[in-house]
This record gives C-alpha cells, sequence and structure tokens, in this order.
C-alpha cells in the first residue's frame, strides 16, 4: 500500500498535487504493485536537488512525463501519458517476475485493452459515443474521487483511496487478460479444425474476439452454462457492428419454458432473449437443435 510522505527526504517517487486523473493515479498504483509500499511525495513542482534514484512522473518534463512539447507519441498516433510511459519501461519486468505465461503477449494485449485508453483520454483524445445516456470511462471514474466541492476530504487521502482502486482494477485487468491469452490458442485451435458456422466448445472460453479478429465464418457458439446446461449465442458481425450474423427466430424472442418448447418444436429449451442473440437449454442435444434450426431459417433481425 502506498505512503503519502510531506517530507522529500522520505520519498523515492514524486508525482504532481492537486487534482488527479486516472494516469497519475494507474501510474502509481502500478509503480506500487512493482516496487511494493511506495513512498510518494505530491508537489507542484520537482525541486533541483533530487537523488537520482528518485522516479519523478506526471511532472517535471522528465522521462515519465508527457507535458513537454517533445513528448513521445506511438505509431498509432497515441500520445503516452506517465502510466503508459511507465509501462513500457516496467511492463516486460513485471509479468516476468509474477511468473506470466506468454508475457509479451499479455503485455501487447494489456497496452491495447487497457492502456492505449487511459493514455488517450489523459492527452485529450476522447471516444466518440452515441448512445442516447452519459458513458463513464474509467478515466472518469477516478476523478470522482478528487475532493468534491464542499466536502472535508482532502487530496492525498482520495488520491491514496483512488490508487487503492486502481490497483485492484489492474490486479482484475491483468488476470483477465491472462485467461483471454491462454484460451485464445485454444479456440484458435478449434477454429482451425471447424468446417462448420457452429462452433462447439466443452468448456466456456473467451471466443468473440478471435472470431472478429480472424477469417471465421462462424456464426454460433455453443457452451455450457455456469448456471447449468447450454447456451448458444450469437456471433456479432464485427467489432465495431454487434449486430448479429444470424438471429434466432423471431416467433421464440422473449418466451421461456413450455411456451418456447410449444413454439420452437425443441424439447429442453428454456429461454430465449427478446433481441434473440441467446438461448438456453437444459442440454447439449437441445442445443444442437436450436442451432441447426436457426442456421436453416437463416432470419436477419
Amino acid at each position: 500500500m502506498i505512503k503519502i510522505v510531506n517530507d522529500i527526504r522520505c520519498a523515492k517517487f514524486i508525482t504532481h498535487s492537486g487534482v488527479f486523473h486516472a494516469d497519475d493515479v494507474f501510474a502509481t498504483a502500478f509503480l506500487d504493485l512493482y516496487f511494493t509500499n511506495i513512498s510518494v511525495i505530491r508537489l507542484d513542482s520537482v525541486p533541483l536537488n533530487v537523488d537520482n534514484d528518485v522516479i519523478i512522473y506526471d511532472i517535471g518534463k522528465g522521462k515519465f512525463d508527457h507535458h513537454q512539447k517533445e513528448a513521445r507519441i506511438r505509431d498509432n498516433g497515441i500520445k503516452y501519458s506517465s502510466f503508459g510511459l511507465l509501462f513500457e519501461e516496467y511492463g516486460l519486468s513485471f509479468l516476468e517476475r509474477l511468473k506470466i505465461e506468454n508475457k509479451e503477449e499479455v503485455y501487447d494485449y494489456l497496452v491495447k485493452d487497457f492502456i492505449l485508453s487511459i493514455d488517450a483520454i489523459d492527452n485529450g483524445e476522447f471516444p466518440s459515443v452515441t448512445a442516447n445516456y452519459k458513458v463513464k470511462t474509467v478515466s472518469d471514474i477516478i476523478k470522482l474521487y478528487n475532493p468534491s466541492y464542499g466536502s472535508n476530504d482532502t487530496s492525498n487521502e482520495n488520491f491514496v483511496k483512488a490508487v487503492n482502486v486502481a490497483e485492484s482494477i489492474f490486479s482484475f485487468e491483468l488476470k483477465n487478460v491472462c485467461g483471454k491469452v491462454k484460451a485464445s490458442k485454444k479456440v484458435k485451435e478449434l477454429l482451425k479444425n471447424n468446417n462448420s458456422d457452429i462452433l462447439l466448445l466443452d468448456e466456456y472460453l473467451p471466443y468473440e474476439e478471435v472470431i472478429l479478429t480472424g477469417n471465421y465464418n462462424t456464426k454460433l457458439v455453443i457452451y455450457p452454462s455456469n448456471r447449468g446446461g447450454y447456451c448458444v449465442k450469437t456471433v456479432p458481425i464485427s467489432l465495431e457492428d454487434k449486430n448479429s450474423r444470424v438471429y434466432f427466430p423471431l416467433k421464440w424472442a422473449g418466451l421461456v419454458n413450455e411456451d418456447l418448447e410449444k413454439t420452437s418444436g425443441i424439447k429442453d429449451i428454456t429461454f430465449c432473449h427478446v433481441n434473440r442473440f441467446l438461448v438456453a437449454t437444459k442440454s447439449l442435444e437441445a442445443a444442437l437443435k436450436v442451432a441447426s434450426v436457426t442456421m436453416d431459417a437463416n432470419e436477419k433481425y
């Protein structure tokens, strides 16, 4: 757990004071996970007589800052923030220390799946959202930890709270990414040997991104449900277009149990989502029948 200190002689890490954002919060969280129990001082400016072994980030226009004119930009046009710069420096070493399998793939996935968005938003590159409701990003959530108007909270106390949350989020992100990287190898192997539009899994595996980023024509996936029985799920057209490649029959939409069995003519079918992208069954036999009937019907939305 990080400790905020007021004496620079006790600090091995320096970042800026005042309003904090996702980049300096996640940078601090990552540093604490990597170096453990770090001592941080938050300052308005960096003194000239700082020891060489002190890591300075998101302030001072040094190696781990991004506010100077010559700040680094990735080949894809996304500018680094302090979080991205620190992860680039220590990320592979961190994963190696944790004995993470396929550490290079995990590193690349973490950057793509998580770090790029924090870097981009902190540098003023915001996602385009067309929803008619407010969408809060991880960066928005972290900003909530800054002291609210009229509160008695202090910036340093809330910074520590935000960092603790960020450590938890990052740890779960890492665990999730490790699982996806490991599962993707299994999914690719199954798809390589699959000549059908239907993919059958004997355990649930994160499959969607593998299908959508590869040249696969899979339209339905069957897998065991964690509620018991089986799920049959449609595959989206692409990562950007979430409409399905095929839909379950319109007359099934929103039906459950006996009504759905009667309408579909399939025994042990228990649920069809009203938007027709998910069906649940009690048995594999029923799931295979659902998939067969759906492919034959070939209905669009």
